[in-house]
């Protein structure tokens, strides 16, 4: 019997490159798509989260800068309605400002003031026209605000504040031009108080405050309440300041050394968008010499003139290098998968076409009479070692009658007409029926490859879900920065496993139908809490858990994953000001007998109307929830029943909603 190795089958390789291509494209186009969603996606997420960040931190600051405020102006209205203070002023006998400035300046350290001082009504009245606190003071009331006094004002009160006020201006690129060598203003939280007599009569204004100018105890502590030890990641480091106009007056950014950058100046862009426009930056922003992540809001004295600014910010540097290295590592994971799938998939092929290539071979030898040749023993044990085993029997029994033919023709001759043509037509039908049954094992084989490559894919995609964990484990706490990152590759190695389910549908739809593998429910928990932390931080939701179950279920689990975040997804909704979520796992027992689990998911919300309560889990019944398309409930209804469970709600208007799913550990056949 000739061998196929003498044999020279012109076969085409097309349909092999094909195969693979189609095997290889759509990971090959699926997974940069999903790396460049991942980049624009995970890139303006961490933006937003930054801007939100700083954003709090501004708020934060903002109201450290009101505390201090209204500490000055509590400071000195219980000051002025003291009987210390009105015990002096009896004893003053026609001289208060003398006799009383003993006692301001023994009470002016113990309130932390710069500058503490009584005027009688007259000496009140002229100042009242230029600060509109001794004039609400006059009027009876006290009055705290922010304002900008001149170099003359503040040497009146003291040089010592004047000297301290004045500030060299150094040059800053980018700010707006400005002639001036320094600034000798100063930035002054003012604060005024009514001083009476024993009568009610006013007799005078108390007034005192703060000068904020160079002040480096109030802005460190600021800047330590704001960012204290450990509270931003990667190393970023924070900084505060206050500007008089947009000269640095107080800050603890450091030009070089542990040298502060005062008397430097904000850059144009922020100045027209803060003093200019009077709106509130937040947006990344060259601080002297680094980009920060930065808020700046105005600060506006007592006729609501913006006088200066607000600053808090962070070092961008340290987020954008944690970016880059989590991409990178995605880019490294991509290629290795790529590579992995590609080796896989060639030599998968090359397995499965051996097969069909011999047996083209020998067809195409056979066409060229040499009826001794064979397919021969195939390696594989598969469909296609049994075609092939199939392929020369029949070989053998068309090659066995057709000598038997040639025997009987011998002594036929008279029924040769009649046999040639019943022998053309057998032929013929033996053709036909050759062709069809090579066209079947071509699409056997075809079914074949696609349900190897189906199986070749799950090593990757294992790999990738071992070292996420893997990734997620080792960095502990510090991976949280990047947990929409890692969220959304698991998302995607989901979405991934999914097309090969499909695959596999597709190759043996007859005994694969779905994922049934067994779930911890404790931890299928924890996993949609993860997935839900998003909406978690946007209320006051506070989270209570009870697991009294240790019993594992089978399921889908994305499909019990998909109906727990639902119900969770629903009870957050249904508490826009805050509240308590639970969740509760417990025993599904009948008659003693263990049946499966009941998982709860209670909220502290409104409840639900009995009207409401009624068509719940009907298709597309909203109850005028903004957003949902009323499918959510009714498609977890049908999953929990195609389990032989079932799902139930409970409620009382104004007492909260409770859903209750019943989960047997084996589902009905």
């Amino acid at each position: 019997m000739p061998g196929l190795g003498d044999l020279t089958p012109p076969i085409q390789r097309s349909i092999r490159a094909r195969l693979l291509l189609l095997a290889l494209i759509p990971l090959g186009i699926v997974l940069p798509l999903a790396m460049a969603a991942l980049a624009y996606w995970g890139g303006n997420y961490l933006d937003r989260l930054l801007v939100t960040k700083v954003r709090s931190d501004l708020a934060v600051a903002h109201g450290y800068f009101e505390r201090v405020t209204d500490g000055v102006g509590r400071s000195v209205a219980s000051l002025a309605a003291s009987e210390r203070l009105a015990r002096t002023l009896r004893s003053a006998r026609g001289q208060p400002e003398q006799i009383v400035a003993s006692l301001l300046n023994s009470t002016q350290l113990e309130y932390k003031l710069d500058f503490l001082h009584f005027f009688d009504v007259d000496r009140s009245k002229q100042d009242a026209a230029t600060w509109s606190v001794i004039a609400a003071a006059l009027a009876g009331k006290a009055s705290t605000e922010t304002e900008v006094f001149s170099a003359p004002q503040l040497f009146t009160i003291s040089p010592e504040l004047a000297s301290r006020a004045r500030t060299p201006i150094v040059a800053t690129a980018n700010a707006r031009p400005d002639p001036r060598a320094a600034e000798t203003r100063g930035l002054v939280i003012h604060s005024a108080a009514p001083v009476h007599d024993a009568d009610g009569r006013l007799i005078g204004v108390l007034t005192g405050g703060v000068l904020l100018n160079k002040n480096l105890d109030f802005i460190d502590r600021l800047n330590a309440i704001v960012y204290p030890e450990g509270a931003l990641p990667f190393g970023s480091a924070g900084t505060a300041t206050l500007f008089l106009d947009d000269v640095r007056v107080a800050t603890n950014v450091r030009l070089f050394g542990d040298t502060r950058a005062i008397g430097t100046r904000v850059s144009q862009a922020v100045y027209d968008t803060v003093l200019g426009a009077g709106q509130t930056w937040l947006d990344r922003a060259f601080v002297v010499s680094d980009w920060y992540v930065s808020a700046y809001e105005p600060l506006l004295d007592s006729h609501q003139q913006r006088i200066g600014m607000l600053y808090v910010g962070f070092l961008e540097g340290p987020f954008v290098d944690a970016r880059k290295q989590a991409f990178a590592g995605l880019i490294a994971l991509f290629a290795l998968a790529m590579l992995i799938a590609g080796v896989f998939a060639v030599l998968w092929a090359r397995r499965v076409f051996k097969p069909i290539e011999r047996m083209h071979a020998t067809m195409h030898a056979i066409e060229n009479g040499q009826d001794e040749a064979r397919v021969g023993t195939v390696a594989s044990q598969d469909e296609l070692g049994v075609v092939a085993a199939h392929f020369d029997r029949m070989l053998d029994r068309l090659q066995a009658q057709a000598t038997s033919l040639k025997r009987w023709g011998a002594s036929l001759d008279a029924k040769v007409a009649a046999r040639t043509a019943e022998l053309e037509q057998a032929v013929a039908d033996l053709k036909a029926a050759q062709s069809q049954l090579v066209m079947n094992e071509k699409l056997a084989a075809i079914g074949q490859l696609t349900a190897g490559i189906a199986h070749e894919i799950n090593n990757p995609i294992a790999v990738i879900q071992g070292n996420l964990d893997v990734l997620r484990d080792l960095l502990g706490p510090q991976a949280e920065p990047v947990a929409p990152e890692i969220k959304l590759i698991h998302e995607q190695v989901q979405r991934i496993r999914l097309i090969v389910a499909k695959l596999l549908q597709f190759a043996r739809p007859q005994d694969y139908v779905g994922y049934l593998e067994p779930t911890d429910p404790a931890q299928l928990i924890q996993d949609s809490l993860l997935l839900v932390r998003h909406l978690l931080k946007t209320g006051n939701i506070a989270i209570e858990q009870q697991v009294d179950s240790t019993r594992q279920i089978i399921c889908n689990k994305n499909e019990l994953q998909q109906v727990v975040i639902n119900l969770l997804v629903n009870a957050i909704q249904a508490m826009p000001d805050g509240g308590v979520l639970r969740i509760a796992v417990d025993d599904w027992d009948e008659a003693d007998m263990p049946v499966g689990i009941q998982l709860y998911v209670e909220d502290s919300g409104p409840g639900i109307s009995k009207a409401d309560l009624e068509h719940l889990f009907e298709p597309f019944f909203t109850a005028k929830k903004p957003g949902g398309n009323g499918l959510g409930l009714w498609v977890s209804k049908n999953l929990i029943e195609r389990y032989g469970g079932h799902l139930t709600a409970t409620s009382s208007p104004g007492a909260g909603a409770r859903f209750t799913v019943w989960l047997r550990c084996e589902p009905l056949a």
